[in-house]
């Protein structure tokens, strides 16, 4: 993945409206008093003045809080709320994603492909900040959550970092949630982009779909059990792009994905991720589980879509979601979505749900 609010000024109640011209200025502060016309006029304005901002008075942050009422109510909305808010439009599915302000352009550049496959309903983003949840929900109603606590970065987190560690281990936490309220979920990182309609290929009636990650060129085939383990003695699963149904399987593999991440937590000398816990998770789970690995022509990993001019070429008419992984640093991710021609945000923002962040 991968870094990018305005407010009306507040007139001064007490300020008087109707200013005294100089040459009446002094024989009117003489005759001045508590029931004079001039003291009844700005007392009448000051109540009008209180009856505007009043409705603001209950707002926890104040009523010279940066950010507007209508917003803050936001800060008590529930996983559970937005889940079944979210659900509803999508027939009981919903599409999750995970972001901080920074990502705020990634999110809205996988937006634009989701709304273009007619899927945008069902998107649920998960905010990482306040800033991140005030800011979708203001421009798309009922679509963000955010689930305490908050990480207490807003930084664009490298890959590989403590952050980028606090922020990816929170996931599964949130994805098994909306599983124990019954919903189908979609896990996507919004470094990506939607060229068609993935649920299609949601084939059968198993647990968990994933994706390869490792950019060798398999049969177009190609098995869809679980992959055999690499020289790690584990797999090389994407845990960028899941899908998972309600079942007691998916909640397994999400329980035992969390068990895996508090084993193996970050160090400076080990720079954990959470790919490597959700793949021990698929491992030591599956025996268990119905699993299925999603078609690599359909989701391509970065380093093959992206490296594999030819093998693209070959396969031009059959990828469904691409993913900007195998290249680390936010400006490199733009610029390389540019060069593709899969950075949207630019010249079609008005086909997100957001519109154009920076209006």
């Amino acid at each position: 993945m991968s870094s990018f609010l305005h407010q009306r000024p507040i007139h001064n109640p007490l300020s008087n409206p109707y200013p005294l011209s100089p040459r009446s200025s002094s024989s009117s502060q003489r005759s001045f008093s508590l029931f004079s016309p001039t003291a009844l006029l700005l007392l009448l304005s000051l109540l009008v003045l209180l009856g505007v901002f009043l409705p603001w008075a209950g707002v926890p942050d104040g009523i010279f809080s940066s950010v507007k009422p209508s917003i803050t109510k936001w800060r008590h909305y529930t996983l559970s709320q937005a889940a079944s808010f979210v659900a509803r439009n999508g027939n009981g599915t919903v599409i999750v994603c995970a972001v901080s302000q920074p990502y705020l352009p990634f999110l809205s550049n996988w937006l634009i492909s989701i709304s273009r496959q007619k899927h945008q309903d069902k998107v649920l983003v998960i905010a990482e900040d306040y800033a991140t949840l005030y800011k979708v929900n203001e421009l798309w109603p009922g679509h963000a959550v955010l689930v305490p606590p908050a990480p207490e970065s807003q930084t664009a987190h490298k890959f590989g970092s403590q952050g980028f560690f606090n922020f990816t281990s929170r996931r599964p936490r949130h994805l098994l949630q909306i599983l124990e309220l019954g919903y189908n979920v979609m896990y996507n990182d919004v470094d990506m982009v939607w060229l068609a309609d993935p649920f299609p290929y949601l084939e059968g009636n198993h647990d968990v779909y994933f994706t390869d990650d490792m950019a060798q060129v398999k049969p177009l085939n190609h098995s869809h059990e679980l992959p055999p383990p690499g020289k790690k003695g584990r797999t090389y699963i994407c845990s960028c792009m899941i899908f998972l149904r309600p079942t007691n399987g998916a909640k397994l593999v999400m329980k035992k994905w969390i068990e895996e991440m508090q084993e193996q937590p970050w160090s400076k000398t080990k720079k954990s991720n959470d790919q490597p816990a959700f793949n021990w998770a698929l491992n030591k789970t599956a025996g268990e589980v119905g699993l299925y690995l999603l078609p690599q022509a359909a989701f391509p990993t970065g380093g093959l879509y992206f490296k594999n001019k030819t093998w693209v070429q070959e396969t031009k008419s059959m990828h469904v979601i691409i993913h900007n992984n195998y290249i680390t640093g936010f400006e490199k991710k733009i610029k390389r979505f540019r060069e593709y021609g899969l950075w949207l945000v630019e010249d079609h923002a008005d086909e997100s749900p957001l519109g154009r962040l920076g209006d």
